[in-house]
């Protein structure tokens, strides 16, 4: 690579470990940032910034990886313990200014990027716009805006009304109420369409978890109407036949996707379908529940659906099905800044996955949920300089990852994130 003519102030990271997100072996290199770009990597690193004006990092005993992206949060939900807290207890701009501050606390804790499943109100469109147009800082996101459900089965039983809006939700029955909903999520702006596919029935008849409360056909219908506007679909599923219909439906990624059977197995891989397991929230709840006030029994259910769920999940991501990382930051057992790395954990304790691949699905699978492949998620030249530095090698513990005091520098962008200033 010839010697550049910059007239930018360039930021070299010299003597640190590369780990670059792809899944690669870990490897010694500077790394130089022009703008908002990784320009060099490797031995000849300096000769390129020659001549340049340079601010130089010496990260020696540190690792580089590429920030790492949460592929599920609720920035906008504000970390409340019922849904009674979450649908009436909410207005729409203290929601959104309290929102621009927890999302710092997200990009401080390594996540440079993060999908927003759904949101109340509009929030989550106007932060990814405030945080695109430099009004407030935060990670990059994409956002879901209010997920399509119908009131016989989501996670708030009798709380959802029979039509209209509450809280993240917006409640679609026919299929003219799915298009129009559609058509005006789209003109708003969102980056997914989100479905819940699967809810809790408001009486169990011996079901225990959720049921599917949408058909095949409905599935189809959204995935028709939103990629023929360009726009992916998401759906939370958390029973088999779910996971099946929605991987058959056409959707481009799934949330949860547990109790899968050999049927949603099979789906999923010949559809080649993303999934973000999200086991951080049954984790923190079966460990914690207790402080928040959960039932006991739902402590064993939420224990159950990681230990009976993993053995599918890794099928799949054996055939070759991308995992990708989630938290759910938002609620009371997830706050936002804290969980983010747990994922990471449960992936190489309970899926068995190396840490090397487990970063690997926390950050260049992660891309996708961001709509941003071959942009972010990996440190090499010509991605964004999204970029995560830690203390210590977390290919050997994957647990550095969630501690504060690991966690040197922070790059959004090629711009430093200032960790010390109070929010």
């Amino acid at each position: 690579m010839e010697e550049l003519a910059l007239s930018k102030v360039c930021t070299l990271l010299s003597g640190g470990m590369i780990v670059d997100g792809k899944g690669s072996p870990s490897f010694s290199a500077d790394l130089l940032i022009q703008e908002d770009e990784i320009i060099s990597i490797g031995e000849n690193t300096r000769e390129v910034a020659a001549g340049s004006d340079v601010v130089e990092i010496d990260v020696s005993g540190c690792t580089i990886l590429p920030g790492l992206i949460d592929s599920h949060c609720h920035i906008s939900f504000d970390q409340p313990s019922t849904n009674d807290e979450l649908f009436f207890h909410r207005r729409h701009g203290l929601a959104a200014l309290v929102a621009s501050v927890n999302a710092q606390k997200v990009l401080r804790a390594g996540v440079t990027s993060f999908f927003d499943a759904d949101c109340i109100f509009d929030v989550g469109l106007d932060l990814r716009d405030a945080i695109e147009g430099g009004v407030v800082l935060g990670p990059r996101m994409t956002t879901g805006g209010n997920v399509l459900i119908n009131c016989v089965g989501g996670t708030a039983a009798q709380l959802l009304p029979d039509s209209g809006r509450r809280g993240y939700g917006v409640i679609v029955h026919t299929p003219d109420e799915i298009v129009t909903e559609i058509h005006r999520q789209v003109k708003k702006g969102v980056d997914w369409i989100k479905v819940h596919v699967s809810g809790l029935p408001v009486r169990p008849h011996g079901v225990e978890g959720e049921i599917q409360t949408w058909t095949l056909d409905e599935l189809k219908l959204v995935c028709d109407t939103a990629h023929g506007l360009g726009v992916p679909v998401v759906g939370h599923c958390r029973t088999a036949s779910s996971t099946r219909d929605s991987a058959l439906a056409g959707f481009d990624m799934i949330l949860h996707a547990t109790y899968m059977d050999d049927e949603a197995v099979e789906a999923v891989i010949g559809n080649r379908v993303p999934i973000v397991p999200t086991f951080t929230f049954q984790a923190n709840l079966a460990d914690f529940g207790d402080l928040v006030g959960s039932d006991a029994r739902y402590k064993e259910v939420f224990r159950r659906e990681i230990s009976e769920s993993v053995d599918s999940i890794r099928k799949a991501y054996d055939a070759g099905v991308p995992l990708l990382t989630g938290s759910e930051s938002g609620f009371s057992l997830t706050p936002y800044g804290e969980w983010h790395h747990r994922e990471l954990e449960i992936f190489v304790d309970d899926l068995g996955l190396s840490p090397l691949e487990a970063i690997q699905c926390a950050t260049s699978n992660g891309a996708r949920s961001l709509r941003m492949e071959g942009q972010i998620g990996c440190v090499d030249t010509g991605y964004r300089a999204d970029l995560l530095v830690v203390q210590g090698d977390p290919t050997k513990d994957i647990g550095l990852l969630g501690n504060a005091a690991a966690i040197k520098y922070i790059f959004k962008g090629g711009h430093q994130v200032d960790l010390e200033v109070p929010l």
